[in-house]
């Protein structure tokens, strides 16, 4: 798996590009498509190879429902961009990193060396998920992730 470029935009999302799911699902040609809590993501697995870019918004910190979401694509084979927006936190690059995100664009500014930091703060996981890490359990007994 080539790991994929981190790409981190010290700016508010740009979000116009991106169309709603519901609007989306309405037959509309959009390669964007914004991603909600409460969206059910599953609606747009038969159209990702017409999507390049899914946003997915987190309103408050403590929402996690994107984290699924972004598991359920990445897991359908989703393959384009993938950008968490909203109230993203330094503390949460890791796990977003690990369903799959590979662009942020949180609601407030970051410094970029508390974000560098945080992506090498944990080199073992125990769980798996979609980024293709071995999980330290499957590295212990030698077993495929």
């Amino acid at each position: 798996m080539v790991e994929p470029q981190i790409i981190y935009r010290n700016e508010p999302a740009v979000t116009d590009a991106a169309v709603p799911l519901a609007d989306f699902a309405d037959g509309t040609n959009a390669a964007a498509v914004r991603i909600e809590p409460g969206d059910d993501v599953r609606a747009l697995l038969p159209h990702l190879s017409q999507v390049r870019l899914v946003e997915v918004n987190f309103p408050a910190f403590g929402d996690g429902r994107g984290f699924s979401s972004a598991q359920i694509l990445r897991e359908a084979g989703y393959t384009g961009e993938l950008r968490a927006t909203g109230d993203v936190l330094v503390d949460q690059f890791v796990f977003l990193r690990r369903c799959g995100f590979d662009s942020f664009a949180p609601r407030k500014p970051l410094n970029l060396d508390d974000v560098k930091a945080a992506e090498g703060f944990f080199p073992d996981f125990y769980q798996n998920t979609s980024d293709g890490v071995a999980a330290i359990w499957a590295k212990r007994h030698k077993v495929a992730p």
